[in-house]
């Protein structure tokens, strides 16, 4: 499949889709069987395989996983949003070749390679939950389909951390669900923990986190400040959510990943580096758009790309990552350097 625009293509991910059977007496909740994290062909992208967060767009930028001194734990968002013959239920089958493939071909090649020059990638592939299960008619097959997904995401850390590890210095990125999961291994392997040292910063992105979320992890609010996480949710500038809608989330995080701080002030196009959208191998864009954070969430000015007529929508949630790309990029090579000359 070739991807020639990674909004147009993660917007038809998001918003089509079909409906898994709900589970009755007769076709009880029963999800695939769970990936052994041993086997390779579970991991979207290790350092050890050449795979899509290998990649650079256009010129100027290098993969330095080689020699890298931390490690990228990424997690990716939902692409599974059909039911297909290989995966049929609320949680993907690891071995439907679709799914993989959207998988590498987007959130691995827009998302996993942003980080490839702070540290080296690790990505498993996971039961991922279907789009649907986020949608609360769903209950309580949805929640019982992330939490499937997030045992997958436990467990292929957890191996990540006994086979590769070996004491360096991680940082943990995610987008939409994806960050569902990292938010809850936050609280499980790091918040108050040991392993809270090795945590250069955490990216959750795309879903709302509580400034107040951990006990011991704070909102990051300065560029090189380490064992913090940043969080935020892009849209355009004349966004309004429908009435009805509330976060159930209170004290919710945003940082300006053109500033780097939690503060309400705009930030001009001038400091964005540049975000990739459609033609990865072209390069990034420079001064995409401008953000700020206004209430609870990060607002942006439109950005201009070819097609860009008919990409209407105002929520951006399928560019929370592509619109910064270079400037989070930096972000995480800047803190893991930081991370590193404060050890």
């Amino acid at each position: 499949m070739r991807l020639w625009c990674a909004f147009v293509t993660l917007s038809l991910l998001m918003s089509c889709g079909s409906y898994p059977t709900p589970p009755t007496a007769e076709t009880p909740f029963a999800p695939p069987p769970a990936p052994d994290y041993a086997d390779p062909a579970n991991w979207a992208a290790t350092p050890f395989s050449e795979d899509a967060a290998d990649r650079t767009p256009g010129e100027g930028f290098t993969d330095r996983q080689a020699a890298a001194p931390a490690d990228v734990f990424y997690v990716h968002p939902t692409m599974y949003n059909k039911v297909t013959r290989t995966s049929r239920g609320w949680n993907a089958d690891v071995r439907d070749a679709k799914v993989n493939e959207a998988v590498d071909e987007t959130a691995m090649l827009n998302h996993a390679s942003i980080f490839n020059a702070a540290g080296r990638v690790f990505a498993p592939r996971y039961r991922q939950a279907n789009i649907r299960s986020f949608r609360s008619a769903n209950r309580p097959h949805g929640p019982r389909a992330l939490d499937t997904a997030y045992t997958d995401v436990l467990r292929a850390f957890d191996y990540y951390l006994e086979h590769w590890n070996e004491g360096r210095p991680i940082i943990i990125a995610s987008h939409s669900q994806g960050t569902t999961h990292c938010k809850q291994l936050l609280w499980d392997r790091f918040d108050g923990k040991p392993l809270r040292g090795q945590l250069i910063a955490a990216y959750l992105v795309g879903i709302p986190v509580s400034a107040d979320a951990y006990a011991t992890i704070p909102v990051c609010e300065a560029a090189e400040q380490t064992r913090c996480f940043v969080s935020w949710r892009t849209y355009r500038y004349d966004f309004e959510p429908r009435p009805s809608y509330r976060d159930t989330v209170a004290n919710i995080a945003v940082v300006n990943p053109l500033t780097w701080t939690t503060t309400e002030e705009r930030a001009p196009k001038e400091l964005n580096e540049g975000g990739v959208l459609y033609n990865y191998d072209a390069g990034p864009k420079p001064e995409l758009v401008w953000a700020e954070r206004r209430g609870d969430g990060l607002f942006t000015s439109k950005p201009r790309f070819f097609g860009d007529v008919f990409f209407r929508t105002k929520n951006y949630h399928v560019g929370d990552y592509n619109l910064f790309w270079v400037n989070v990029r930096q972000n995480a090579v800047r803190r893991a350097e930081a991370f590193r000359a404060r050890r």
